[in-house]
């Protein structure tokens, strides 16, 4: 019994050894990794006031800085980081860089809403805590700290195994496929019209949670501890909704469910006279993501928005958003 209480002590040791220190997924992680830490440094250095989106990828897709920054005249980061990154991950390392007076837009994904404290444990960015950042990790809670202690299988290490040489080689560089991916402001990039990945965008749209489910998400219980925070200290936080099909119909039970979580905590609330939801014609891959012309469409509406609740005096657009604005398959036609 001795000996195989041993051995496996001995596996566990080796285990986290390996993926503490050893292996690395410079692809299949790599690149979200270095996306966080370009978006933290960025907002490091940004003075304020500054206006910050913070979401899932609905963010950088539907969302964007170039629209709000010049009809809001207010410098601007698009944070949101990928759906699957624990919002307790990215509140830690983003928090310490928002001052009194700065605006945090949050048109969260409602599955960013009710997502489970199981599911944070499994949460894909244990990896990288594990063997990148363990200072970020610290300040989790002791599930996440375990959870990422668990975080990896033999796929991840045979990941690990094909993709640590291509880096090495140099033939995967994850500075630069994000900077073929997204703008100096966060904004997502590469997402033409002209390359709409029409096999997804015909794939049956998300169910719309319950309100129940939202308002007991263990992600619901971050937004709001967030927003409190925030609040406490100066910030102007907003919460919105994310963009979705038309055909969706989110319910008005579900926004008002949302819109209590910021309001109750401190923050704003504003959703569009659309609610946020275009036809499918308009996104780009997904429910989440809207195509370049209807990004900046959908930031124009925004900004408008945003500007009233902050007293501010909103200019219009330049020239060239609205050009590519109008070309929104659903303001062309």
């Amino acid at each position: 019994m001795w000996r195989l209480l041993r051995l496996c002590g001995l596996s566990l040791l080796v285990y986290l050894a390996v993926f503490s220190m050893v292996v690395d997924r410079p692809l299949s992680l790599g690149v979200l990794r270095l996306e966080l830490l370009q978006k933290a440094a960025r907002l490091a250095v940004l003075p304020s006031p500054k206006l910050v989106i913070l979401a899932g990828s609905n963010g950088p897709y539907s969302h964007s800085c170039v629209v709000f920054s010049a009809m809001l005249n207010m410098r601007c980061e698009n944070a949101g980081i990928a759906v699957g990154i624990g919002l307790d991950d990215i509140f830690v390392r983003y928090e310490p860089f928002l001052h009194v007076g700065d605006v945090v837009y949050m048109p969260m994904e409602l599955q960013q809403y009710t997502a489970t404290a199981r599911g944070y444990q499994a949460s894909v960015d244990g990896a990288f805590l594990l063997r990148r950042d363990r200072f970020v990790l610290r300040q989790l809670p002791l599930p996440r700290v375990l959870g990422a202690g668990f975080c990896c299988s033999l796929a991840d290490f045979t990941e690990s195994v094909v993709e640590m040489p291509l880096a090495g080689l140099g033939v995967i560089q994850p500075g630069k496929i994000l900077g073929a991916e997204y703008n100096e402001q966060g904004d997502r990039i590469d997402n033409e019209l002209a390359d709409r990945d029409a096999a997804l965008l015909v794939q049956p749209a998300r169910a719309v949670p319950a309100v129940q489910d939202i308002e007991s998400g263990y992600g619901t219980a971050l937004i709001a501890g967030f927003v409190a925070r925030e609040s406490r200290k100066g910030v102007i936080v907003i919460g919105g909704m994310p963009v979705d099909y038309s055909e969706v119909h989110v319910p008005d039970s579900v926004i008002l469910a949302i819109a209590g979580i910021f309001e109750a905590n401190g923050g704003k609330f504003t959703v569009l006279p659309d609610l946020s939801e275009y036809p499918r014609a308009d996104f780009f891959n997904g429910e989440d993501h809207l195509a370049q012309p209807c990004q900046y469409m959908h930031s124009i509406f925004i900004a408008w928005r945003l500007a009233a609740l902050l007293h501010k005096q909103a200019v219009l657009p330049p020239v060239s958003v609205s050009n590519l604005a109008a070309a929104c398959p659903s303001v062309a036609d």
